[in-house]
């Protein structure tokens, strides 16, 4: 983890801790560079990181205030940093269906820029919250990126062990949303009827390098499903 990510993730932690509100205000610049010991510039971009993230605004000549927060329960549809971040308060967890290398679909292939002829990790699993069925996903994995992948670990936090067992920076994430219904074999696993209503979401994560990681094709079972988008305009 780079010195602004760590330092974004203190004042986050610090903002939930202290049960800050819309409109509370952080400490100044001057004061945060004297607190962790960094320059101007780092703090700058842990802030920037945050304001990103929906979880602080800046106002020119007044300061850094919270924003509100978000409301419990709901994904974002903007993060890129996996259900067990934006959910933490929640138990999510995971039943693997297929793990495996193979070659890449032609799409899986275009969306990571790699060859047919290379490896990627295969992961088919169903997500649950709170023991309810949340959503059916499939994703392709850059294996020359991700070189390792085993059932414990998907079971778990993919992106945690990405970050903090490989030491990836992730970057920044290509999100298309579609509305549809569910065929028999997303029913089937989702535990709901064919024809019901989904929303389905294809991903590409990218490191902060701009290399393409991870393509994810997810289908949410829309009893359970909320979602959020903060942006900055």
């Amino acid at each position: 983890m780079l010195k602004y990510e760590h330092i974004a993730d203190e004042l986050e932690n610090y903002i939930e801790e202290h049960k800050m509100q819309q409109g509370d205000k952080l400490p100044v610049l001057q004061e945060l560079m004297s607190q962790f010991s960094v320059s101007k510039s780092t703090v700058i971009k842990a802030l920037e990181l945050l304001e990103k993230k929906g979880v602080v605004f800046q106002v020119r000549g007044s300061g850094i205030f919270v924003r509100r927060h978000k409301r419990k329960g709901y994904i974002s549809l903007l993060s890129n940093q996996g259900f067990k971040k934006t959910l933490e308060e929640f138990q999510i967890t995971s039943k693997v269906i297929v793990l495996d290398v193979r070659k890449p679909t032609k799409e899986a292939a275009l969306n990571l820029n790699v060859n047919l002829d290379d490896d990627v990790f295969y992961v088919k699993r169903v997500r649950f919250i709170q023991g309810q069925t949340l959503c059916l996903e499939e994703s392709y994995f850059n294996k020359s990126i991700i070189t390792y992948l085993n059932n414990e670990i998907i079971s778990e936090s993919i992106f945690n062990y990405i970050t903090e067992g490989l030491g990836l920076n992730i970057g920044f994430a290509d999100t298309f949303l579609h509305v549809d219904k569910l065929n028999e074999e997303e029913a089937e696993y989702l535990g709901l009827e064919a024809g019901d209503p989904k929303l389905y979401v294809e991903s590409i994560f990218h490191l902060t390098n701009g290399q393409p990681f991870d393509f994810s094709k997810v289908t949410y079972n829309y009893v359970q499903s909320q979602f959020f988008v903060q942006a900055i305009l």
